[in-house]
């Protein structure tokens, strides 16, 4: 009873992880800034509240190649995404980020020699139907170099997804240092703005606080219990709300076929997760 509640929790913290995350194209399209200022001033703040966790854990930041590459993703997936966002639309990089469950699987097979079963295999396949139904439209009007990025953003969130199969990994320590290189490479950056609004500040220090840092704490800790490609697929909650909060508050329009891409997006989500705890799979993967 207790590891089943066990997955159950770290499963809610990739899923609120996955919420927190879906601000993030409303509140950088909010910042009049260079992604790159964005992004450095956003990690500024996340580290405040990663550091504070691990005060409050007593956990010390650790450093070897495992946590590197962990970092190196981290990092990837900041930058890449903040840039994306203000070259191209929210939808569009939304959907071509949520290729992350794909290269999970990709990166399983090449890295960790482990074989996706067919449930894994058809959940990827609705899933990634639903994010194109979602964005079928937005993909031919967005800019070329916006797209480029935001699908090498897939490919280093797949590798967040993989931080606790990294070797010698500990998760939040990747965290910690890929918001430090983020902090370190963009904070310069702040220097050439000059329109500090309380918009933009508010919304940074939202970005920072709550779809860096606080989100980061909760994946780490989902990742715990939850399987790379579970994690990843149970995320297919933030390509649903990024776009409709932009679509709100920012007036970037959502195409009724969007509606159906949702519906699928979610059905193909909580239908993986019940078919699992019915089937009573422990791992998404076999040796």
């Amino acid at each position: 009873m207790t590891e089943k509640w066990e997955r159950q929790r770290g499963t809610l913290c990739v899923f609120l992880a996955a919420a927190l995350y879906s601000i993030g194209g409303l509140c950088i399209k909010l910042i009049p800034w260079s992604g790159m200022a964005i992004n450095g001033g956003r990690n500024v703040v996340a580290l405040m509240v990663v550091g504070g966790y691990l005060i409050a854990t007593r956990h010390r930041p650790q450093m070897n190649r495992g946590v590197l590459l962990g970092a190196i993703c981290i990092y990837g997936t900041n930058i890449l995404f903040t840039i994306a966002n203000k070259l191209t639309t929210a939808a569009n990089v939304i959907v071509l980020q949520f290729t992350a469950p794909i290269f999970v699987i990709l990166l399983s097979v090449l890295f960790w020699k482990k074989r996706p079963g067919k449930l894994d295999i058809g959940a990827c396949a609705v899933v990634f139907l639903g994010v194109l139904c979602f964005f079928v439209e937005s993909l031919e009007t967005g800019d070329m170099a916006g797209n480029c990025l935001a699908l090498l953003s897939g490919l280093s969130y797949a590798g967040v997804f993989l931080l606790q199969d990294m070797p010698g990994c500990d998760p939040i320590s990747s965290v910690f240092w890929g918001d430090v290189i983020s902090a370190v490479t963009g904070a310069p950056f702040l220097l050439f703005e000059t329109e500090f609004t309380p918009t933009a500040l508010t919304s940074l220090v939202v970005l920072g606080a709550f779809q860096v840092g606080l989100a980061y704490v909760l994946l780490t800790i989902g990742l715990k219990t939850t399987p790379p490609v579970t994690a990843s697929l149970v995320s297919g909650i933030e390509p649903v709300l990024n776009p409709i909060l932009v679509a709100v508050f920012y007036h970037e329009a959502v195409d009724p076929l969007a509606m159906v891409g949702a519906v699928i997006v979610i059905g193909g989500v909580v239908g993986y997760n019940v078919i699992r705890a019915r089937t009573g799979q422990e791992r998404e993967t076999v040796s």
